[in-house]
């Protein structure tokens, strides 16, 4: 499902209007990126937690070329989906 389908799936639901719903979706997004952004996770009961992962150095090798790098420790985000999400989800 698309952000568009999203929108057009909860602007038919709820009888608002399409460039409304946008705007509302288009910022939840902003407010979720810069709570990560600045190291705050967000947390939605019931539905999960947006979340920062530690990833730490790693040696990679590059096949081709023999050669072998340093990946630095970086931070990623990462989605973890509230327990009563994933049993709905395996029911189906």
């Amino acid at each position: 499902m698309t952000k568009a389908e999203i929108v057009s799936e909860v602007a038919k639901t709820t009888g608002i209007e399409k460039s409304q719903v946008l705007a509302v979706v288009e910022e939840f997004t902003n407010v979720v990126k810069g709570s990560l952004i600045a190291g705050e996770p967000v947390y939605m009961r019931g539905f999960g937690s947006f979340i920062i992962k530690h990833r730490a150095q790693k040696a990679a090798r590059n096949i081709t070329r023999k050669t072998t790098m340093v990946i630095p420790a970086h931070n990623i985000p990462a989605f973890k989906p509230a327990k009563v999400f994933v049993n709905a989800v395996k029911e189906k």
